[in-house]
């Protein structure tokens, strides 16, 4: 698998959960953020955006500015803090309890893997699409020259904090791969209880 670093974003409000560290909500007696550090656990460096209680060894831990701020200034927090040299970054949601080492595995392969070949431009990003056509950007892996472009060209435009992802992503290019392994969608988030309980039954 290709080298890759990892920047997971856990700092949001989880407002339909009564304002809740919704990351930190075990699923399968597991913290959601842990079973996301858990599927990358081969990438280096771990960047976790968020509150940092109770974070795995070994993971880096930094917030977005200001806390609450919103998908797109975390990640521009995550990116921070990564080597100049590191080309590729999974970006993901932390409320993925389902996530696995094989569904970032085949987006990686589908980026810089034999996968990647297809006419026209190289993709900036491979991105998971549900069955109804929906795009799962914090499912997706990225060219971290591509992010850091697109960061700074909306930066120039706008305050970071409280940008749309659909801004950051204007102008990249962007595949959209289904998912067709065995098991759930790796790309189900945890937005409400009832979504919390329909992870228990499948992480069983």
């Amino acid at each position: 698998m290709s080298a890759y670093a990892a920047v997971v974003l856990a700092g949001g409000a989880a407002r339909r959960m009564g304002g809740a560290d919704k990351p930190a909500r075990p699923v399968g007696g597991r913290p959601m953020r842990d079973r996301v550090l858990a599927a990358v656990a081969d990438a280096a460096p771990r960047i976790l955006v968020g509150p940092a209680t109770g974070v795995p060894a070994g993971v880096l831990v930094t917030r977005e500015e200001p806390p609450g701020g919103g998908p797109v200034a975390a990640a521009a927090a995550g990116l921070a803090l990564l080597p100049a040299d590191v080309a590729v970054v999974a970006l993901l949601a932390g409320d993925l309890p389902l996530l696995s080492r094989t569904a970032v595995g085949h987006l990686l392969r589908h980026l810089t893997g034999p996968q990647a070949v297809a006419p026209g431009p190289a993709a900036d990003g491979v991105c998971f699409v549900d069955d109804a056509g929906r795009r799962q950007t914090l499912c997706g892996v990225w060219r971290v020259s591509a992010l850091r472009a697109a960061l700074d060209r909306l930066a120039a435009e706008r305050d970071l904090a409280g940008a749309a992802l659909r801004a950051l992503q204007h102008g990249l290019a962007v595949r959209e791969v289904p998912w067709r392994g065995d098991g759930p969608p790796p790309w189900f988030d945890c937005d409400t209880d009832e979504d919390v309980r329909r992870a228990e039954e499948w992480a069983r």
